[in-house]
């Protein structure tokens, strides 16, 4: 398997997500540039975090007309497996690989600091590792994390049960305490309706090693690893 991550002018999670695949869990990746329009035979895509083209406009507003999204968008029509996190989040968003949108955060200021969230679903490429109910320690670094869409999407969303992850206490318990950016229903992290490519705020890439203080991101990690091991076997 290989995976590959998009760097786009900006990224500043690349090297990260990079590392967490190659050097903690040593699977083969490789970085791909925004300008290319081939994914280089890979398996998995990572779209990170960061500040693509500078968030003008919108945080993935000018992203998304890159090159490299015609071959995500293509990759996730026919089944590929696709990760964006935090801005990569964004800009699945703007692309209509993912249903709503960002606002700003509603305290109106960049928050960086650990959060927890609870898997929600367990029968996705993402979250297979975990355990229902399975809360995750990881980092957020964003101004813009604010998940809003429409009462119809979020009526859709839960019956589809296409939200992933919550914020939630340390406990697990729902509560706006937990809540850091004020996203609706507490969204953390939501799916398409054919489960292959989801978004969520928070790094998990920045929590791959005890010395970060949490190595729960890999729950990610190794479902996405688990899931590619799944289809090859299934084809073989």
């Amino acid at each position: 398997m290989k995976f590959g991550v998009i760097v786009f002018p900006g990224s500043n999670c690349d090297h990260d997500a990079f590392y967490a695949l190659g050097n903690v869990l040593q699977k083969p990746v490789e970085f791909i540039w925004h300008q290319s329009q081939d994914l280089a035979n890979c398996d998995a895509v990572v779209l990170p975090g960061g500040f693509a083209y500078g968030d003008y406009l919108r945080t993935g507003a000018i992203a998304r007309f890159s090159p490299v999204m015609q071959a995500v968008g293509k990759f996730a029509k026919s089944g590929g497996i696709v990760l964006g996190v935090c801005n990569g989040f964004q800009i699945l968003l703007e692309a209509g690989l993912l249903p709503g949108a960002m606002m700003r955060n509603s305290g109106l200021r960049f928050i960086c600091r650990p959060v927890h969230i609870r898997v929600e679903q367990t029968d996705t490429p993402f979250t297979h590792a975990a355990a229902k109910g399975q809360v995750l320690k990881m980092p957020i670094a964003h101004s813009d994390g604010n998940y809003t869409c429409d009462e119809t999407t979020l009526a859709a969303l839960e019956k589809n049960r296409q939200i992933i992850f919550r914020y939630t206490t340390a406990d697990g318990s729902d509560d706006t305490a937990g809540n850091p950016n004020g996203s609706i229903a507490n969204v953390a992290g939501i799916c398409n309706r054919e489960r292959n490519v989801a978004g969520l705020m928070p790094h998990p890439e920045r929590a791959v090693e005890s010395a970060l203080d949490s190595q729960d991101g890999l729950v990610i990690f190794r479902s996405m690893i688990e899931a590619l091991v799944g289809a090859a076997k299934a084809t073989a």
